[in-house]
């Protein structure tokens, strides 16, 4: 089999409807032309010739036409985001879809001569203010912070020789796994030149499992088939066992010769929900997540250890899983996740509003995504559609009164938020539900979520999982707990929480430091991180410190500390009514954002270690403290710890230490902690002294090999007479 690349140095030109069909043909002179490289993307040039194109790419190349009885493609892996193809002139075809791999038959075009042009003319429109028609997930985001325009041939391009039959596509799909027998799916979709017999075998690890003889007809022919394997190697998330993987090679053969082959690399193991419960293998597992972020604005240029580093920065945080929020990431990251038994949860590339127009491209694109992906054992779910409304990148809703209190603001923003949710609109009532039956006939062995974000509505008030953002826009961390209480419903999964911090570098962070600390230009700081000064406001004022480094050091610390509370109460209310979480983000695509654990150049924030801390396996929990107590009242603090372990904890220890003004205490329990649940061990009574001064808590567990340290305060509101 012949595999011919076409990556490397480009010529590339603007091109008008004018002069097209006098840029593409072979007898062209385009030394003079300006060079690309591909995989690429042209806001990496040093002078960008466009920003959205269309921009053509003209590739020149010499090859021997092919063998009789054999078939040449031109196969692309990505294209951002639509194309024009041409070969020596002739059309060839409009690929649509950034992440979705494409191919062309050029067999009768190859035999006309030895030497080529291909020429790829390339667009990528940019999104308005109103509903979209890129499907182009977080990049484009108009709601979001500013992110470089990602047009150009991002991904790989090269010529392949097959035989009269072309694997277009195989889609591996493992239904059902135990110890003693699994299950695997396999789909086909057969390119044949005309109509034959052919057989298809599959093997795995090498071993022959099946063969199939297929009646095919000219042109694409779908096959279905089922490969029976006993005493399987299972796939384990990293915390439940081993990640084991097996290699499953399709081949297809014709008249006893191979004609066309491919391997994929994937895992046994079944996945079911329960509501918002994922258990793995019949294993329950409460999932501590983050949204993966696009490594970075122009994807192209992500290496494969960049994407490595970055499963491997999850896993050290404690992480289980990963959503891959509003993209299709980097291979890299899928095949990372696989071998380190890191779960994923991949999102379908839509975000906001949609126009009517998009909903037959995102059907086909949905499909493409479960056959580019389908068979990576980390993915154990699939999301249609996040926030298919309007809502600015914050977490925040327009609420103009800008002078009101914050938590009048607070309730405001979501009675809106409720109120506009209540009616049907044709992104939540109609696109939602065809793509999510699109990849369910397609993948019948994970679910899709129709929608992300969406509160209880009409006429089911049932509701999927919840963005919401107590500690930022939607009042303060102190609310928390009894939030989760009055409304157990949204705290189901809590795929988006946590608050930014202020810029390091880029646009935002050159806004404020260009004004007169803390009367700094605002509202370029907002255009360029899509995040609202008000919040900052709310809970790091600008006001209070003097110059920007200290506040912006406050402003990872409020972060850290945000996540950290709410994870804290999340495992707390473990499995009742809580399936698991997802912070906002691990990681920054760019400097304009700010919500990651780690930036966009890999440094950890204060969040990194936070997130260590709390998603360790065991750790002691304590019901928080208020910001401040009267004097001569009495607290009654819970003590709790959550463990995820797969067995009981028999010889566990908590140590609680109460220090205030002229007295201390300290409680001491010993006993067996549950697996993988939350155990009440107790509770401290505090007397409040009639005094000025603090009260410090500090809770200390040990057990066996595990240690975790929880610590509060809070100051004695002693009125001044």
């Amino acid at each position: 089999m012949l595999v011919y690349p076409l990556d490397g140095t480009w010529r590339t030109s603007s091109v008008t409807d004018g002069d097209r069909g006098l840029l593409i043909g072979l007898d062209i002179d385009d030394a003079q032309w300006t060079t690309i490289e591909v995989p690429g993307h042209w806001a990496s040039m040093a002078v960008p010739p466009t920003r959205h194109g269309p921009l053509l790419h003209r590739r020149a190349f010499s090859l021997a036409p092919p063998e009789v009885g054999t078939r040449r493609w031109i196969e692309f892996d990505g294209v951002f985001y639509q194309a024009d193809v041409w070969l020596d002139g002739a059309y060839l075809g409009d690929p649509e879809g950034y992440f979705a791999p494409h191919a062309f038959d050029v067999t009768a075009l190859s035999r006309l001569g030895t030497d080529h042009v291909l020429a790829v003319e390339v667009t990528c429109p940019p999104t308005s203010d109103g509903p979209r028609r890129a499907i182009t997930g977080v990049y484009q985001d108009p709601h979001g912070p500013a992110l470089a325009e990602p047009g150009g041939i991002w991904r790989s391009v090269r010529i392949v020789d097959t035989g009269p039959v072309r694997l277009d596509a195989v889609r591996v799909l493992c239904r059902d796994a135990d110890a003693e027998r699994a299950h695997v799916l396999v789909h086909a979709r057969l390119d044949s030149d005309t109509g034959r017999v052919v057989i298809a075998r599959t093997h795995i690890d090498g071993e022959l499992v099946a063969e199939h003889r297929i009646a095919l007809a000219s042109g694409a022919n779908e096959a279905s088939w089922t490969v029976d394997i006993s005493q399987p190697p299972l796939w384990w998330p990293r915390d439940l066992g081993d990640p084991q993987l097996v290699d499953v090679l399709v081949t297809v053969e014709v008249d006893g010769t191979e004609s066309d082959r491919t391997l994929r690399r994937t895992g046994l193991r079944q996945v079911r929900w329960d509501d918002w419960v994922c258990s793995v293998n019949g294993e329950r597992i409460f999932i501590k997540g983050a949204n993966l972020m696009p490594i970075s604005d122009l994807p192209g240029l992500v290496s494969d250890e960049r994407a490595g580093a970055l499963i491997d920065t999850a896993t050290e945080c404690g992480l289980d899983a990963l959503r891959v929020h509003g993209h299709i990431a980097n291979p890299a990251v899928y095949q990372a996740a696989d071998a380190a038994g890191l779960m994923l949860m991949q999102d379908f590339p839509l975000r906001g509003i949609h126009s009517r127009h998009v909903r037959s491209t995102a059907v086909r694109q949905a499909r493409a995504m479960v056959d580019l992906l389908g068979h990576h054992p980390s993915i154990v779910s699939w999301w249609a559609h996040d926030e298919p409304g309007r809502r600015p990148s914050d977490g925040s809703d327009e609420v103009n009164e800008v002078d009101l209190p914050r938590r009048v603001r607070a309730v405001l923003t979501r009675a809106g938020r409720f109120a506009r949710q209540q009616a049907p609109t044709w992104n939540r009532s109609v696109l939602d539900p065809s793509i999510r039956r699109a990849v369910e006939q397609a993948d019948t062995t994970r679910r899709c979520v129709a929608h992300s974000g969406v509160l209880p509505h009409l006429p089911l008030f049932e509701g999927t999982d919840s963005h919401l953002y107590l500690g930022w826009s939607d009042g303060p961390i102190d609310d928390l707990p009894r939030e989760s209480a009055r409304f157990p419903r949204l705290f189901r999964f809590v795929s988006e929480f946590g608050a930014p911090a202020a810029p390091r570098r880029g646009q935002g962070a050159d806004a404020l430091r260009g004004g007169r600390w803390p009367d700094a230009d605002w509202d370029a700081v907002m255009e360029s991180t899509g995040i609202d000064r008000r919040h900052f406001d709310d809970h790091v004022p600008p006001a209070r410190y003097q110059h920007l480094d200290e506040w912006s050091s406050a402003t990872e610390a409020h972060q850290a500390d945000v996540a950290r509370r709410w994870i804290e109460h999340l495992r707390r209310i473990a499995y009742n009514p809580t399936g698991g979480f997802c912070l906002r983000a691990l990681n920054d695509p760019s400097p304009t954002s700010t919500w990651g654990a780690v930036d966009d150049e890999g440094t950890p924030r204060p969040l990194a270690e936070a997130l260590r801390d709390v998603c360790a396996p065991v750790i002691v929990v304590l019901d928080r403290l208020p910001a401040s107590v009267a004097p001569g009242s009495r607290l009654t603090i819970a003590v709790h710890v959550a463990s995820d372990l797969r067995s009981a904890l028999s010889t566990a220890t908590v140590t609680v230490q109460v220090n205030g003004p002229d007295f201390e205490s300290s409680h001491h329990y010993v006993g067996t902690i549950d697996a993988d649940s939350c155990t009440r061990v107790g509770t401290v009574e505090i007397a409040v002294p009639e005094r000025w001064g603090h009260i410090d808590i500090v809770a200390t567990l040990t057990a066996g090999e595990h240690r975790s340290v929880f610590t509060d305060r809070t100051a004695i509101d002693v009125p001044l007479n």
